[in-house]
């Protein structure tokens, strides 16, 4: 956003709190800010507000833009409300105008089952990927002199998520099973986050060979993959790489339990969620043993049958997928929608200095509710995960 002339006003990264006890004893900050928000809002009348995935916050935002003023709100990646807390199904019908989203499944879910429209406008990460794979030649040989590991050894690509508990939790069990197979070797993905030190207590004395952000290259490269739950299991379909998904849980029984009576959705896989069939084996709560691993790692490895079918599978996900620019069709429907929008509703809607008349009287009851701000999509440790609320000059939003 900044790039394109963008004013971030309030870094996101000053209200990510997750978890119960890390939002009581922030409390006084996050409702500051969300005060500050609303305000600004309304003090500056956008022509829209356009929400970026973070529905702990941004879902309280919709209600008060919605509730105390006349821009329509706009919502892209949706929240994740197929998977848990799909309550919310009904704050979005009564506040927020579209939604933007980046799972095709998702239609169905919204349309079918919950009558709300929405527009699916492609997948980021299958263009980023795209990209990366078109623009990509080093060879095999190149790679592995460029991180000293052996190039007469295929690699098995350790993908074990981006956050500490993550790692702990799962990249154990992965090491113990891959070290099994000795013709290949092991070449673990470092996340920018986590430090060397980190990685090397759960390495140890192992042949793992650790790789910092080179996760593409290492994906380009490798063989099969285990790969913890989350937006690397579709980069490594994205890639060709057979994969199996590793996901360790507390009480595992309890969860196994959960997925068969509770938890409303088959998969935790975005592959096999896309797919809307099991296309990569998922090895979690009582599944994630070293032996279960182990097991299925070997039905994915060159010569077995296994490895053929999920490629296939993989074709599936392409095709669902699309190849849509994820951005660029976003930005193009809410530019029509919002021409039209405007043109119908410019006689009707109050003046700025009305509407914050209105909105101010009202800002010091919404800021007496806390919300939630245990947010289950955007790990705020992640560099990648900083997309700023932004403004732009008067002139630079007149244009876009």
């Amino acid at each position: 956003m900044k790039a394109v002339g963008g004013t971030c006003v309030k870094h996101y990264r000053e209200l990510a709190y997750m978890g119960f006890i890390p939002v009581l004893l922030h409390l006084r900050t996050i409702l500051r800010n969300m005060s500050f928000c609303k305000k600004d809002i309304v003090s500056w009348r956008p022509d829209a507000v356009i929400l970026v995935d973070y529905p702990g916050f941004n879902l309280d935002i919709a209600k008060f833009v919605h509730a105390k003023t006349g821009i329509p709100v706009y919502y892209y990646i949706s929240p994740k409300i197929w998977a848990w807390k799909e309550w919310r199904i009904r704050n979005i019908k009564r506040d927020v105008k579209e939604m933007f989203s980046i799972l095709p499944f998702e239609v169905s879910f919204y349309e079918k089952k919950h009558h709300y429209p929405i527009h699916y406008v492609g997948n980021p990460t299958a263009q980023e990927v795209a990209e990366f794979r078109n623009g990509y030649d080093q060879s095999y040989e190149s790679f592995c002199q460029e991180h000293q590991l052996d190039a007469y050894k295929p690699i098995i690509a350790l993908l074990a998520g981006s956050r500490k508990q993550e790692i702990k939790d799962n990249l154990p069990v992965m090491i113990e099973a891959a070290s099994r197979f000795e013709d290949y070797q092991m070449v673990l993905a470092g996340a920018p986050s986590i430090p060397d030190s980190y990685y090397q207590k759960w390495i140890g004395d192992t042949d793992v060979k650790l790789v910092r952000n080179r996760t593409y290259p290492l994906l380009t490269h490798a063989t099969a993959a285990l790969v913890t739950s989350g937006t690397a299991t579709l980069e490594t379909a994205l890639f060709h790489v057979p994969q199996v998904v590793c996901y360790e849980t507390p009480l595992p029984k309890l969860i196994r339990f959960g997925f068969k009576h509770i938890i409303h959705v088959r998969f935790i896989s975005l592959v096999n969620l896309i797919a809307d069939r099991k296309v990569v084996p998922e090895m979690l709560a009582d599944l994630f043993t070293v032996d279960g691993v182990a097991s299925e790692l070997r039905k994915i490895l060159p010569g077995h049958p296994e490895r053929e079918e999920m490629l296939a599978g993989y074709e599936d996900v392409y095709r669902r997928l699309g190849n849509q620019i994820a951005p660029v069709q976003a930005a193009d429907i809410m530019y029509d929608l919002l021409r039209t929008y405007k043109a119908g509703s410019s006689m009707n809607n109050p003046s700025s200095d009305e509407l914050s008349g209105q909105d101010n009287k009202n800002l010091s009851d919404q800021d007496s509710m806390a919300p939630s701000y245990e947010d289950e999509d955007t790990d705020s440790s992640d560099p990648e995960n900083t997309c700023s609320s932004g403004r732009e000059d008067n002139d630079f939003r007149s244009e876009e």
